[in-house]
């Protein structure tokens, strides 16, 4: 973070400063140099501490901690005995503190991404691209929410050029919050699915949510070069969000598009490559990560980084050997034994399932494969429907057996049963230990297989458990 004193800090988030006891003032000239944390684990001299209430712990117990490591005060809801920012909420003053940095680095240049999937796989691809354009920041895993992002914008420095930005939604207005707290030039919509459409309340009303990102933008003709909102030509819904925005549209997609991708394939291992097609050139690209859903994803990348003067050459060459920085996200090892396991238990939606499926298939040309999926959450009374139709997608790709782990998930296996296409075996699991246990009973050398679910059923225990490693 830029260093700031808590003088400064109090007048951007309106707190009061208390001191070390009682009726004492914390030293308004007193500096915070080093990082904005919530882990008072990771107080470090100069740090500020936010003490944020947890459903297990209460950050404000761990103050006296964080202190004594070094964070010169506490961003607190209530005195703690060490010098202290007071507010009434440390969530809010995080937003409006990310939001004085922004302010003071006016060269900052801010994308956004969002989207129902392929929000982090393509910030992921995207920042290492930006990278050798200038020092970028971009989130840590998927660091999104009102929690995550402001501590995202907080790392940036008087050297940050770039922010490469998640921006996640659990209801309406909350896309549009973080464009306040960050405002972004540069706005990339991936597309609109099912997630959190219980939320919501239906995948139009995900729509009007995912579009508050464009119409957050510049218009095209503002300074520091206008807004350009980077849309999904292949998804209709997105498509429509430039009737939203003032910015300037570029698409991205496999049919006419702005950047497209021309001559898709899948290697042997399900990763896809394609010549990348845009008004200033072409470029040859091979992914190293699995699954055709990516070519989407890779595009966005690459239109933002075209936008922000990158040659396509360039682009081809860096996305060809971009790697994935983030954890279970159709994370592929192969065994001793030749079992290749998918760990793509980070989250799940329908759209993202569908595309591990379709990888699963091509990883299991030849070989038997399993599929261990878990509930999909946030889907509200669509909840049933959309595991069934799972179900029935999973019938169709070759499974030898299909696994649902929890109550949840047990209308996958309804859905795959009312297909004729479905040849497997079909296994209702308590939980990830009688998934694990199943699995130890059936998995033979040279076997694939798929673990996905949404991150609360914590199924990457399955899946690191079968690769031998431990959970970080």
């Amino acid at each position: 973070m830029i260093p700031l004193s808590l003088g400064a800090i109090a007048q951007l988030t309106g707190a009061r400063l208390s001191g070390a006891a009682p009726g004492q003032d914390a030293n308004p000239a007193a500096m915070v140099t080093g990082p904005v944390i919530i882990d008072s684990r990771a107080a470090a001299p100069g740090a500020l501490f936010a003490a944020l209430p947890g459903t297990r712990v209460d950050g404000h117990d761990f103050a006296l901690q964080a202190v004594a490591a070094g964070a010169t005060a506490v961003l607190a809801t209530r005195p703690c005995g060490v010098p202290a920012l007071i507010v009434p909420d440390v969530t809010e003053a995080l937003g409006r503190l990310a939001r004085g940095v922004v302010d003071a680095l006016p060269r900052l240049q801010i994308a956004g991404i969002t989207g129902s999937a392929g929000k982090t796989t393509t910030k992921d691809l995207a920042a290492p691209l930006i990278e050798a354009l200038g020092p970028t920041v971009a989130p840590r895993a998927s660091w999104n929410n009102e929690i995550g992002h402001p501590l995202t914008v907080l790392r940036a420095t008087t050297q940050t050029r770039y922010l490469v930005l998640e921006l996640s939604a659990r209801g309406p207005g909350h896309i549009a919050h973080l464009c306040q707290i960050a405002p972004p030039r540069l706005g990339v919509v991936l597309c609109v699915g099912h997630a959190h459409e219980g939320e919501f309340g239906g995948i139009e009303e995900v729509a009007r949510a995912k579009g508050e990102l464009p119409a957050a933008l510049p218009g095209a003709g503002a300074a520091g070069g206008g807004g350009v909102a980077l849309l999904n030509a292949d998804d209709p819904r997105v498509m429509a969000m430039a009737a939203r925005t003032a910015a300037r549209v570029v698409t991205f997609g496999r049919g006419p598009a702005d950047v497209r991708a021309a001559d898709v394939r899948l290697d042997d291992r399900g990763r896809p490559g394609f010549r990348l097609v845009s008004p200033s050139g072409s470029g040859l690209v091979q992914l190293r990560l699995y699954g055709e859903h990516n070519v989407h994803n890779a595009l966005a990348a690459a239109a933002l980084a075209g936008e922000l003067g990158m040659p396509v050459a360039e682009i081809a060459q860096r996305l060809s050997g971009a790697e994935a920085r983030s954890r279970w996200r159709m994370e592929v090892t192969e065994r001793p034994d030749g079992v290749i396991v998918v760990n793509d238990a980070y989250n799940a939606n329908p759209e993202s399932v569908r595309g591990a499926l379709d990888t699963l298939a091509v990883l299991a040309r030849g070989r038997r494969s399993f599929a261990v999926l878990g509930p999909m959450s946030e889907l509200g009374a669509h909840s049933r429907t959309r595991h069934e139709e799972i179900g029935g997608y999973a019938a169709h790709v070759g499974l030898t057996g299909l696994i649902a782990v929890g109550e949840e998930a047990g209308p996958i296996l309804t859905g795959a049963k009312a297909e004729p296409a479905w040849g497997g075996e079909l296994i209702h699991a308590a939980d990830a230990s009688v998934a694990l246990d199943a699995l130890g009973q059936r998995l033979a050398p040279g076997d694939v297989v798929l673990v996905k679910a949404s991150r609360s059923a914590g199924l990457e225990r399955v899946a690191l458990a079968l690769t031998g490693e431990t959970a970080q």
